[in-house]
């Protein structure tokens, strides 16, 4: 579904460049490219304007410039300035007023009402939590509503809306047409000091809404309220807001006010558009908070260069479990480095599960990235403690943590800032590829091998190749997914997760819908039960996910259903990483959304940790879950490669690494097993899986076929031994 608004978002007409409110220049921001000649405001045509306090009925001889724009023409006028500035019109579209004009301050530079706002403005307070739901529901009120899918519930910063305009989940806060005063208000619960606000436009792909200027105001008991003044005139500050539905706004107050509520006032909003708007609130506690304990985890944003420096010293404390290695470079050439934990990092050991974490696959949604660098501090230093647990998992498994998939993005995102970045912004590749839409579509040539009646015995359930299209030199594959797939196919992984952000929930494969053109459809693997329990694993060990009172991050309820979902059936996505994983080689692999937020602010990372920390533990172990075992040649006791593992009634097989040992993820319960291998004849035996922690010993032992053994034989020029040779005579003899 996001895929869908975000393209739907990228064909959207560029209204914004029509407005009259003062655009992002105003706040330190770059503000968007425009071959348009700059629009001046004027007072409004056809009114008489109102005098300043103390000077009725007085006149002033100033002159003013004014420029109209027709068609593309600039004519110059002057016209004599009667009095103080009535809140200006552009000749472009204007924007819309509920409240008379003639109590308006002016929204642009004049030197009555106009905010003063400095070169350049950085968040000094953190957000108070509208966007992460710290802030409840009931913390946030409205004067007035068109729908509940519009109330105040719905004014958080990055909150997207359902496909079906009006629902109970849309886009925004939006005031009634008819409210002549609209305001939206939070309640901090305490005095905090309030040093900012962020706004964004309704998000919507049917409309265009979004507030251009507002008032602040704020109150200690909800009755009696002050507002934000500017510093020069000593009037009510009138902050500029947006000049689109998405790019996040900031505006940093004149001057901090301590206060438990605060309102925002929209004074004017796009032509033809609503009152609505989406916000982040910035405060900054009253008093100084409690001295935090001694914690060895650095939580904290790291762009690429604290990475690699936080990935070294992690190393250099644990060198005995540590090893990073590079799996390649993205567009721009930054590496994709990889912390390896393991009691012996570099090497495959026999009978040893690899178990991988991806985060960062999109740029902004960070989350993930930290979560990854701080569970490597973690396993370092519970190791160096001695902690069983952590022992165990690091002896019995090799861990990778890939923690930015993508940094190009990412540090497209770190530098707008974790408020300021929006929903969008370093998702993408430098390329500007999705690179969980970039892997090869091998559903599509397993659905239709198994439509024709080809499967297994013409093409494989499992370890489908590589399409022509995607290995030729010009296919549109990004280099960071390139190196994914060269690890993927280097390393044996068993278990794997992708770490995203935007949603609480985890979905599992297929993520691509068997109807073409679907959206949505239930789409299960063969293998549905063990990912729903892999998900579940995560889901009920996670804390924000079990909390019975939260609310959805932005459109849908998972909780209704367990905090899971199969991809396919929340919404298709071709090419997924999931589905590439599943089908070219051996290892599970789902997807978790994090956190509502996909760049939660630096003071809110300690209770994410606790929020996921027991859950990435805990989904490491479920490695340990089914069968595992070697198949060796009978004969020799040598592994066997690439032998194949299938279980009865699972459409899905998987193969061995090439010591001859393998790992096949089951539910308890009992199972027919047959290991295969080219040149060897068949052995099947009963494999029992227990709720007890595994995983169970399942060996085989095969037999070459006598074929096989004449090949190497008579590739090693010894001869044909009596027993082989009467039994290849006897097979030669059922033929005739």
């Amino acid at each position: 579904m996001w895929g869908l608004l975000l393209a739907v978002a990228t064909f959207a007409p560029a209204v914004g460049q029509s407005l009259g409110a003062p655009g992002a220049s105003l706040l330190g921001l770059a503000p968007r490219a425009s071959t348009e000649a700059p629009i001046f405001t004027s007072v409004l045509p056809g009114r008489p304007a109102q005098p300043p306090a103390g000077k009725k009925n007085e006149t002033s001889k100033q002159h003013v410039q004014l420029r109209i724009i027709k068609k593309k023409k600039v004519i110059l006028k002057k016209r004599k300035k009667l009095t103080s500035p009535r809140p200006p019109v552009t000749s472009r579209p204007p924007v819309t007023s509920r409240t008379p004009v003639t109590s308006r301050p002016p929204v642009t530079n004049s030197p009555a009402g106009t905010l003063d706002c400095p070169k350049e403005q950085e968040p000094g307070c953190p957000p108070l939590g509208l966007e992460s739901l710290r802030v409840s529901d009931n913390q946030l009120d409205a004067s007035s509503s068109q729908s509940f899918g519009l109330g105040p519930h719905r004014g958080r910063l990055n909150i997207q809306s359902g496909l079906e305009d009006g629902d109970l989940y849309d886009g925004a806060w939006c005031a009634e047409e008819q409210d002549a005063e609209p305001w939206l208000q939070v309640d901090a619960g305490h005095p905090v000091r309030f040093s900012g606000v962020i706004t964004q436009g309704r998000n919507s792909i049917w409309r265009y809404d979004w507030v251009t200027s507002y008032k602040v105001q704020f109150s200690n008991d909800s009755r009696t309220w002050w507002g934000s003044r500017n510093r020069s005139s000593g009037m009510d500050a009138v902050f500029p807001a947006n000049s689109d539905s998405e790019t996040p706004v900031l505006n940093l107050l004149p001057e901090p006010q301590v206060a438990r509520y605060i309102r925002l006032l929209p004074q004017t909003w796009f032509q033809g558009g609503a009152s609505c708007l989406r916000a982040e609130i910035l405060a900054c506690p009253v008093s100084d908070p409690a001295p935090a304990f001694s914690n060895p985890l650095d939580f904290r944003h790291h762009n690429y260069k604290a990475m690699r420096k936080l990935m070294k010293q992690v190393n250099e404390q644990c060198p005995n479990i540590t090893r990073i290695y590079s799996i390649g470079k993205s567009y721009q050439g930054l590496k994709l480095y990889v912390m390896e934990m393991s009691d012996h990092p570099g090497e495959h050991e026999l009978g040893e599960p690899e178990v991988r974490y991806v985060a960062g696959m999109h740029g902004n949604e960070a989350l993930g990235r930290e979560l990854l660098l701080l569970l490597m501090q973690f396993l370092c230093h519970e190791f160096l403690r001695g902690d069983p647990r952590v022992t165990r998992l690091l002896t019995e498994t090799r861990i990778h943590l890939l923690p930015s998939m993508n940094p190009d993005g990412y540090e497209t995102a770190f530098r707008r800032g974790s408020e300021l970045v929006g929903w969008a912004e370093g998702r993408w590749n430098k390329q500007t590829i999705d690179l969980n839409h970039n892997f090869a579509d091998l559903n599509s040539l397993l659905w239709e091998a198994e439509d024709n009646g080809l499967v297994p015995n013409t093409v494989p359930n499992h370890h489908l190749p590589l399409p022509t299209y995607y290995t030729l030199p010009n296919a549109t594959v990004a280099p960071e997914t390139r190196a994914v797939i060269d690890w993927m196919e280097r390393i044996p992984f068993v278990l794997s997760a992708n770490l995203h952000g935007g949603e609480l929930v985890v979905s599992y494969p297929f993520d691509m819908t068997r109807t073409p053109w679907a959206a949505q459809e239930l789409t299960p693997t063969p293998d549905d039960v063990v990912f729903r329990w892999l998900s579940t694993v995560y889901a009920g060990s996670n804390w924000a996910m079990q909390d019975p009172d939260r609310r959805p991050c932005h459109n849908q309820d998972f909780s209704l259903h367990g905090n899971i979902i199969n991809g396919a059936d929340w919404h298709t996505v071709p090419g997924s990483m999931n589905d590439f994983s599943y089908l070219h080689t051996n290892c599970f692999e789902i997807t978790v959304e994090l956190s509502c937020d996909k760049f939660p602010h630096e003071n809110e990372l300690p209770q994410e940790w606790e929020n996921n920390r027991e859950a990435l533990l805990t989904y490491l172990e479920q490695v340990r879950l089914g069968i595992a075992g070697v198949v060796r040649d009978k004969d020799t006791e040598l592994g066997i490669a690439d032998a194949v593992i299938a279980v009865d009634g699972i459409n899905h097989d998987v193969t061995t690494a090439r010591g001859g040992d393998y790992w096949r993820l089951l539910t308890p319960g009992d199972y027919m097993v047959t290991a295969s291998a080219e040149g060897y004849h068949s052995v099947t035996r009963s494999c029992r899986v227990t709720f007890e922690e595994g995983p169970v010993p399942c060996n085989f032992h095969l037999t070459k076929t006598p074929k096989q053994r004449l090949r190497e034989l008579l590739a090693a020029g010894a001869k044909v031994p009596p027993d082989l040779r009467r039994r290849l005579e006897r097979l030669r003899g059922r033929k005739d």
